[in-house]
Formats: structure tokens, sequence, C-alpha cells
């Protein structure tokens, strides 16, 4: 499918009709965007369903720029080789790491 992008020029030259389509359009876009967040976030059980690897520290698992799926089942109890995502307070950006050892 060809996607024609828009310039201001071509604005102006819409008719009211095309431009409320083309608004409402761009609307119905972003909120199924942000209902399909937060259905994840309902049904993962986590505040932030998908997070991206900013570094190549998890190689070669994981690469820089993967898309990495969340839960948040409180079950399931964590085990050596699992993959947990967590914040440092006063840092933004989650953190990932593989589990090598645990501390009772």
């Amino acid at each position: 499918m060809f996607v024609e992008s828009l310039g201001f020029g071509d604005l102006a030259k819409m008719s009211k009709r095309q431009l409320l389509y083309q608004v409402l359009n761009f609307g119905m876009i972003v909120s199924s965007a942000l209902m399909i967040w937060k259905g994840l976030m309902v049904v993962t059980g986590s505040e932030s369903p998908i997070v991206v690897v900013l570094s190549g520290s998890m190689e070669p698992a994981f690469h820089r720029g993967d898309l990495l799926f969340l839960t948040n089942y409180k079950e399931d109890p964590i085990r050596v080789g699992d993959i947990v995502v967590f914040k440092v307070e006063g840092r933004d950006i989650p953190i990932v790491h593989r589990v090598l050892k645990l501390h009772e």
C-alpha cells in the first residue's frame, strides 16, 4: 500500500470533510494504540509490558533494538537463567539482566 505524506500545502487544498476524515483517522490510530497498550498492561500485570534493549550487554540472546514483552506474574518464582527487568531509583531507563545466582 502506498502512503502519501501530506504537507501543509495539501491540507489547504482539502475540503472540510476530507480534513475531518483525516483528523478522525489519526485519532482512531492513536486511541487504538493506547487501548492495545493498556490491554497489554492488564494481561501481563506489568506497568511497562514492552521494553527496548538499549545496550549490547545481553548479546547473543538479545541484541540492541530488540523488543521484550514482559510479564509480572507473582506466582512464578524467579529462577537462575530467567531474564529480569528492574528499575533503579533515580534512573528512568529499566535495566535488563539474566539471573546468574539466587541469594536467600
